[in-house]
């Protein structure tokens, strides 16, 4: 007898699972009807074209390389006075210095994720948000005008020593939308074209040497991280008036000793708030599109629960802004490793912080801290660290929320799917061993959850059936 029952609950577990992978081929069935249908409706719609247009539309799709940006930020800069030096002192070492100075000016460029655009004569381009379009491109902008105008000032001190006069540079900019046009195979160049471009060029030709010039647009995006002067209303054609502003330094609290010129700890804090939106829709977007569709839990939909949580959980135990960051972050990468597979996935998450975080300007310390909180969402929880008690318990936040039951039987899907777990009956004993064990670490989510976890306890011991 104890084996014909036996033997009956593995044909229910088999029969409950064969379901499972039933219901999930029918979903990848529609995605691929849907795909085909979009297909045929573009085969229908080339269909009708003459051939002369069908040629015509290949030609432009192979040719075509102009790329649209709503959001970036021209810096144009002149050197003022080369010419007339040029005539009192020896022009090769003053062009010689002057590719010494553009090659610096390429390196502040470079480390600040910007892209040069051009260089001509003693004019020089570069924008931010090309070709990587990012929230950051304003603030980014400023960071470099401001590095190029203390080496220029570092420049013309020491030439003052060599009784040799050097030039001024005036800066515009401005931030708008463009249209990039886009150059070359194994080097590829961007030109810049539109009204952003126009404006940043007419700033700068109406602004007082070694100043930075920038447009009412550009302030609006800055005004909170760099200390700022009105300086007067410019006519722009079809424009109107254009306010304009010039840059003092960073704003007095984010700098070192308050005095405006190195940014401190808590500017980079403040910028990498900016930075981590850029994050969160990059990690996002990729679990959306690679995480396998079997996971009906840990799909992107759970990060963001989890996102949340930490932002709620942390405010209440008063955690600080930078740690506030590292939260955050760890919430974003807490899963990210199912996309290479659900085994340690942790552990393949902290791998690709590792690799990611730099270019988002994380150290290696907090790095260090976020790979430590993201350990801590590893079952069974062992939390060390406030930071890690937080994530535990917004990771298992649901237990003691009133939508508990669906997302709990989304996670019973999952695993089911993956041969992990048997009945559903054997899941709810599983589910009630867990949540008679569980407990909250920190006292927002006690305070938060705990009476709705006593509840979702009496509620599963009822599903139970032997």
């Amino acid at each position: 007898m104890e084996e014909i029952k036996t033997l009956k609950n593995e044909i229910q577990v088999l029969k409950e699972r064969i379901e499972a992978l039933d219901r999930l081929n029918k979903e990848l069935a529609v995605q691929n009807e849907d795909l085909r249908e979009e297909n045929d409706r573009h085969v229908e719609m080339l269909a009708f074209l003459p051939a002369d247009a069908k040629k015509q539309m290949d030609k432009k799709a192979k040719s075509s390389s102009s790329l649209r940006y709503k959001m970036v930020t021209v810096l144009y800069s002149d050197v003022k006075g080369f010419t007339e030096l040029s005539k009192e002192q020896d022009a090769e070492a003053l062009i010689d210095d002057l590719d010494n100075f553009f090659f610096a000016f390429d390196e502040v460029v470079e480390k600040n994720n910007l892209q040069k655009v051009k260089s001509l004569g003693d004019t020089y381009m570069c924008a931010g948000g090309i070709p990587k379009k990012n929230r950051t491109n304003p603030v980014e902008v400023i960071i470099a005008a401001l590095e190029m105008q203390s080496f220029l000032k570092q420049l013309q001190k020491e030439s003052k020593k060599n009784d040799r006069d050097i030039w001024s540079l005036t800066f515009g900019i401005h931030t708008g939308p463009v249209t990039a046009a886009v150059s070359g195979k194994r080097k590829i160049s961007y030109d810049i074209k539109g009204d952003t471009a126009n404006i940043a060029s007419r700033i700068e030709s109406a602004c007082n040497p070694t100043e930075i010039s920038i447009s009412g647009m550009t302030y609006e995006f800055i005004k909170d991280f760099f200390a700022c002067e009105f300086r007067s209303k410019m006519p722009v054609k079809y424009k109107g008036d254009v306010p304009v502003y010039v840059v003092k330094g960073y704003q007095p609290y984010l700098s070192v000793d308050g005095l405006g010129k190195v940014p401190n700890k808590n500017f980079r804090t403040k910028f990498q708030i900016i930075k981590f939106e850029d994050l969160n829709d990059y990690v996002l977007d990729r679990l959306e599109r690679e995480l396998p569709k079997h996971l009906y839990y840990h799909n992107y939909k759970h990060t963001i629960d989890v996102t949340i949580g930490v932002e709620i959980i942390g405010y209440g135990e008063g955690v600080g802004e930078e740690d506030m960051l590292l939260l955050k972050t760890a919430a974003l990468f807490h899963d990210f490793g199912q996309v290479e597979g659900a085994i340690d996935h942790e552990e393949k998450g902290c791998k690709i912080a590792e690799e990611l975080l730099p270019n988002y300007g994380y150290d290696s310390e907090q790095i260090e801290i976020i790979k430590g909180i993201i350990m801590a969402t590893k079952l069974p929880p062992q939390p060390k660290t406030l930071l890690e008690q937080i994530i535990a318990d917004a990771d298992l936040d649901y237990l003691g929320r009133r939508d508990m039951i669906p997302v709990s039987d989304a996670l019973y899907q999952e695993l089911k799917v993956q041969g992990i777990i048997g009945s559903f009956n054997d899941w709810n004993k599983l589910q009630l061993k867990f949540l008679s064990m569980h407990q909250y670490f920190t006292e927002t989510a006690r305070n938060m959850r705990k009476v709705n976890k006593e509840e979702q306890i009496e509620r599963i011991k009822a599903l139970i059936t032997e």
